[in-house]
C-alpha cells in the first residue's frame, strides 16, 4: 500500500512538473493608447510636415496572448481625422476643411490583416512586415509596413499614395489653399505610422526542478 501511495505521489509532482513547463512562457499584451502619426510633403524640395490624430479609436483582436499574430492581426482602429493635429493650428484646420473635409466620409479605418517576423538576430529590436487594411475615401487598401519592436514599443511605418484613394480633388484643394505655402507643391505621397506599448506578463511561473 505505502508502494502504491508513494508511486502515485510521484506521478503527481511529474504532471504538476510538466503544467509548470508549459506555463512558464510569457504573454504579450497591448497596453493603453495605439498613436498614430503622419507625414506629408511640401514644395518642390519636398519637405516634411509631421503630425498625429488625437482621436483614435482602437479595437483589439484579444487582451492577452502568446504572439505579436495573437494580440495585433484582427484589431482595428477608427480615426477622426477632424481630429488632425501638427501642433498649428491655422495648418490643421486647412487640413481639416480642404483636404479630409473634400473626402467622402470622415473617419480613415485601418486593420490589421498579417505579420511577418524576421528573422531573429541576438541582442537587436524584433523587426518584420505588417499588413494594414486602410479605408479612406471609401477606398480600402492593403499597406505593408515594416515594424520594429524594442524597450516594450511596437512601432509600424509605412508610405501610401494619397491618389491611390481617389482623393485627387481633396490633394487638389490643400493644395490650392496652401498654393503660396507650398510653392505650388503638395505630394501625393503621405509617410505613415503607428505604434503602442506592449508587455510581457504572466512570466512568474516557473517550471519545477526534476
Amino acid at each position: 500500500m505505502k508502494n502504491i501511495v508513494i508511486s502515485a505521489l510521484m506521478v503527481l509532482f511529474a504532471a504538476s512538473g510538466a503544467i509548470a513547463s508549459q506555463k512558464s512562457g510569457c504573454e504579450l499584451a497591448q497596453v493603453g493608447a495605439v498613436e498614430v502619426s503622419w507625414t506629408g510633403y511640401k514644395t518642390p524640395s519636398k519637405v516634411g510636415v509631421g503630425g498625429v490624430f488625437d482621436s483614435v479609436a482602437y479595437t483589439p483582436v484579444a487582451k492577452s496572448g502568446e504572439n505579436f499574430r495573437s494580440i495585433l492581426v484582427g484589431s482595428s482602429v477608427v480615426i477622426d481625422t477632424s481630429s488632425v493635429n501638427s501642433k498649428h493650428e491655422d495648418r490643421d484646420g486647412k487640413l481639416a476643411k480642404f483636404f479630409f473635409g473634400m473626402m467622402s466620409e470622415k473617419n480613415i479605418n485601418a486593420k490589421i490583416v498579417d505579420i511577418k517576423a524576421d528573422k531573429r538576430v541576438k541582442d537587436a529590436p524584433r523587426t518584420g512586415v505588417v499588413d494594414v487594411e486602410i479605408e479612406m475615401n471609401g477606398v480600402k487598401k492593403t499597406v505593408p509596413m515594416t515594424y520594429s519592436f524594442s524597450d516594450d514599443i511596437f512601432e509600424a511605418k509605412g508610405t501610401i499614395d494619397i491618389l491611390d484613394f481617389s482623393a485627387g480633388d481633396a490633394l487638389s484643394s490643400i493644395n490650392k489653399a496652401c498654393f503660396d505655402l507650398h510653392e505650388g507643391k503638395t505630394w501625393s505621397e503621405t509617410g505613415i505610422a503607428f505604434k503602442t506599448k506592449i508587455e510581457a506578463i504572466l512570466c512568474n511561473v516557473k517550471p519545477l526542478k526534476e
